[in-house]
């Protein structure tokens, strides 16, 4: 039960940050770079990455405990951090720059890189706080 409740805070602890990070480094800090960069459509669908943020909480609460139980908190943070932040730069921003027309793909790397960075700066230790102390490795989910 306890490891239930972990998962659960873990899935809070990156779902809660992830929307309010998202929206305002998107569509408000940074919007007008954004709307330069000629990429992204004028009505953005927010129910389609509300539902990506999801299912991410979920594989990413599932995860910790398999590849981070046992360490201390801030190791398992770094590690999450880095693996996950290291993985999400590689699906979002790499193939995206690759793929997408864009004003400024130097540009476009450079903003999406600082938002992951600082994104995975913001759930990693959150993250590690609610599967703090936790030693099983199985997956809970």
């Amino acid at each position: 039960m306890r490891d239930l409740r972990r998962f659960f805070l873990a899935g809070l602890a990156y779902l809660l940050p992830t929307f309010p990070l998202g929206y305002l480094w998107h569509l408000n800090w940074f919007h007008a770079r954004y709307e330069q960069l000629q990429m992204y459509r004028s009505e953005v669908i927010i129910p389609m990455g509300l539902g990506s943020m999801l299912i991410q909480a979920v594989i990413y609460a599932a995860l910790y405990p398999r590849l981070f139980a046992g360490r201390t908190w801030t190791r398992g943070a770094l590690g999450f951090g880095l693996t996950f932040g290291m993985l999400a730069w590689s699906l979002a921003v790499l193939p995206v720059a690759a793929k997408y027309r864009t004003a400024s793909v130097v540009d476009f790397m450079a903003l999406e890189s600082a938002f992951t960075v600082l994104h995975y700066l913001v759930v990693s230790p959150l993250i590690a706080l609610a599967w703090r102390g936790a030693t099983d490795r199985r997956i809970v989910a």
